[in-house]
């Protein structure tokens, strides 16, 4: 069985450190903690676990940081986690039947890593992040901020989960950062650029986050998955100033680099309901609905391609008078999230509205449900 070091960057987590270690120290053989100037019980927390804990210096880059934390581990494979994560129940079981069974040939595996989840805690956006690192193979981090590790096959991709919980306000501490890059001259590369401009967004700056937008677009060596990223928060940004034909034209720049992505779909279709025009909203919103799964790194949000889409053509088929339609499509709206309450209003609005017509869908193949309305 290949011995495993959990290597973690920390500074002022006592809120969330012992909640994380708490759902790994029982499957790692090591813990690492390079503590980056913590004035709280961090420090404390950690040595609860028998952490071996180190002190780094703050060079406002995270990458430095953490390949600090990683030359310090003295495992076959590294782990790496932030405070504000966990492996939940289900998933520790998957870790431990993948610790059991990992073949040393493997040079990284990655986890699905659960960003968002509903009120049910089911997941409602999810990635793929490369988890565990051969210490021999010294991979290296890189960028500043939203740093990122490139790895080398062969890799396994598990179906083990980490579940991000995020408990601290957002700050500007990551702008700073690529502000003073912009200040000393610092050459940008595609990644950071792409980033700086998600931290303007995030922080209201829409013209500066345009601008830099605009920059990553036109220098043509993004991912693809980060220039749909770009036109959907482009179009975010226009939304935001009023700029209604930019938003649109954002949106449809995106299928420039790839097939369309259901969050794509729904914010187009978001847009003509916003006009009113419900019937091109619901070509949108189906088109949403018959996307696949995609694969790969990108961010999956799972719910612009099941629950929501459903949910707002319940909207839209309403509006023009199709009220069967629109029952069914809450129905499976309502299938897919329970706790949300705007499908449990809908369905008892329709329970009333149609009676011995309202849609039932258990027991039924939705397609084929489908079909006994049309």
């Amino acid at each position: 069985m290949p011995t495993i070091s959990l290597c973690m960057i920390v500074r002022n987590e006592e809120k969330s450190l012992g909640r994380c270690l708490s759902s790994v120290a029982d499957i790692v053989d090591e813990i690492v903690i390079v503590d980056t100037g913590s004035t709280d019980r961090t420090k404390e927390i950690a040595a609860e676990f028998g952490a071996r804990i180190y002190d780094f210096e703050w060079v406002d880059n995270f990458a430095a940081a953490r390949n600090y934390s990683f030359s310090l581990g003295t495992c076959e494979y590294l782990l790496w986690l932030d405070a504000d994560d966990v492996i939940e129940e289900a998933d520790r079981i998957r870790f431990k039947a993948l610790k059991a069974s990992l073949s040393s040939e493997y040079h990284a595996v990655s986890m699905t890593y659960i960003l968002l989840t509903d009120a049910e805690g089911k997941p409602s956006s999810t990635l793929r992040r490369n988890r565990l690192l051969r210490r021999d193979c010294h991979f290296q981090w890189s960028g500043a901020v939203h740093e990122y590790i490139e790895v080398t096959w062969p890799t396994l991709e598990s179906d083990v989960c980490v579940t991000h919980k995020k408990d601290k306000e957002y700050t500007e501490r990551n702008l700073d950062i690529f502000r003073k890059m912009k200040a000393a001259g610092e050459e940008f590369t595609p990644r950071d650029r792409l980033y700086f401009a998600n931290e303007l967004y995030d922080h209201g700056y829409y013209h500066q986050a345009l601008e830099n937008y605009e920059i990553f677009l036109s220098e043509g060596k993004g991912w693809a998955e980060d220039n749909i990223q770009a036109c959907s928060r482009m179009a975010d940004s226009y939304g935001a100033l009023g700029q209604k034909v930019e938003q649109l034209l954002s949106l449809v720049h995106a299928f420039d680099y790839d097939i369309p992505r259901a969050e794509t779909c729904c914010k187009i279709a978001y847009y003509f309901m916003d006009l009113q025009q419900y019937e091109q909203a619901i070509y949108w919103f189906e088109l949403a609905v018959s996307l696949p799964k995609r694969e790969g790194l990108g961010i999956d949000n799972i719910s612009s391609r099941t629950w929501l889409p459903h949910l707002q053509l319940c909207v839209c088929y309403d509006k023009v008078g199709q009220h069967k339609h629109a029952d069914f499509c809450n129905e499976v709206s309502f299938a897919q999230y329970p706790a949300n309450p705007s499908a449990q209003y809908n369905r008892n609005y329709y329970t009333q509205f149609l009676g011995d017509n309202h849609v039932q869908i258990e027991g039924f193949k939705l397609e084929e449900q489908k079909e006994l309305i049309q």
